[in-house]
């Protein structure tokens, strides 16, 4: 019955992020509840499914592919707080390359921020938690399911490349090429604000970790 859950799980948090988004679907919820009320229903129906899946992988029958070791949570929080920092550069910037295109009128290609280093930061930050969390955990419910997230992180920028270059046309490749990449120390030690954050993030998540789920990163 647990791999059945787990199964079940996995299934219906895909098919929650390939359904609603799609025409006709996503028109006509938009016009049932509205842009934001879809936004708002949309973002609690995926941290429900997510909550849900990973409580089904905890519970999923233990079957180990290789041992964990103390080093393991170093890695694991040495790349979470790679990730706060991707996360907090990145929300709330313009960024025509990626997803709905937020905010693109307001994109400066000589101040581009992350997105002179990575166009689909979100997605980059993704992988990484993926990834890692798959390594640190070693079960093979724990590695499918932080496989298939990493798996659709780093072949969803193409995908939103493909679309984003259809949608804009000759602007994607212009703004690309007049993008000015940044060195990393300005992007990060230029909006100390964003630089608190992260750290304030990272925090959080670490104390919030055993609570969620149980296990505490730094032990």
């Amino acid at each position: 019955m647990a791999w059945t859950e787990f199964i079940a799980a996995l299934g219906v948090f895909l098919l929650s992020h390939a359904v609603p988004v799609r025409a006709p679907v996503k028109p006509w919820l938009v016009g049932l509840v509205g842009q934001r009320g879809f936004t708002i229903a949309y973002s609690l129906l995926s941290l429900a499914l997510l909550a849900w899946l990973i409580t089904a992988a905890g519970r999923a029958p233990f079957v180990m592919l290789w041992a964990w070791e103390p080093w393991h949570n170093h890695l694991v929080l040495a790349v979470m707080a790679v990730v706060c920092l991707i996360l907090v550069l990145a929300i709330g910037r313009p960024n025509p390359f990626s997803f709905g295109g937020a905010n693109a009128a307001a994109f400066d290609p000589a101040r581009p921020g992350i997105v002179g280093w990575m166009r689909h930061p979100l997605l980059a930050a993704l992988a990484l938690w993926a990834g890692a969390h798959a390594f640190a955990n070693g079960t093979l419910a724990h590695v499918v399911m932080f496989g298939i997230f990493a798996a659709f992180a780093l072949l969803g920028g193409r995908l939103i490349d493909r679309r984003r270059q259809r949608e804009m046309g000759p602007e994607w490749q212009r703004l690309r090429r007049a993008i000015v990449r940044p060195g990393a120390g300005a992007v990060m030690f230029g909006q100390p604000l964003r630089l608190v954050a992260a750290g304030a993030l990272y925090l959080v998540l670490i104390l919030i970790h055993p609570l969620l789920f149980g296990v505490s990163p730094i032990l």
